[in-house]
């Protein structure tokens, strides 16, 4: 395995464990500290985060037996969406921060690394 794979891998372990962990604590006691709307936002983040995490899996799957340039890419913008667009749903849930447009950046990077998705199943021969 290379050694960018196996860190991906890695990345891909820990993003799988954050999800399950907050998806568990939005569903078992998260209500007793925040809003419901607040409990919400983490459920829509760990949502698009699982979502994210298994299309990066399959990638890394798919890299490995066809490496394709610029499945990378599409990883990363992936990763950087779920960190933007998750992560500020649970920082202001969590914490009370309201992080503005981080939210909507990292939507537009997940979008754009579906869309780079389909360029690389364009590029391939």
């Amino acid at each position: 395995m290379q050694q960018v794979n196996q860190w991906a891998w890695v990345g891909v372990a820990l993003s799988g464990a954050l999800t399950v962990a907050l998806g568990a604590y939005a569903a078992h006691g998260l209500d007793a500290r925040v809003s419901a709307k607040f409990v919400s936002a983490v459920e829509t983040g760990v949502r698009y985060q699982a979502w994210h995490t298994l299309a990066i899996m399959a990638l890394l799957v798919w890299q490995s037996v066809t490496p394709l340039a610029g499945l990378r890419w599409v990883m990363a913008l992936w990763a950087l969406g779920m960190t933007c667009f998750s992560g500020s749903l649970y920082l202001m849930a969590l914490a009370g921060l309201n992080l503005g447009l981080v939210t909507p950046l990292g939507g537009m990077l997940l979008i754009a690394g579906w869309l780079g998705l389909g360029v690389v199943a364009l590029r391939q021969h």
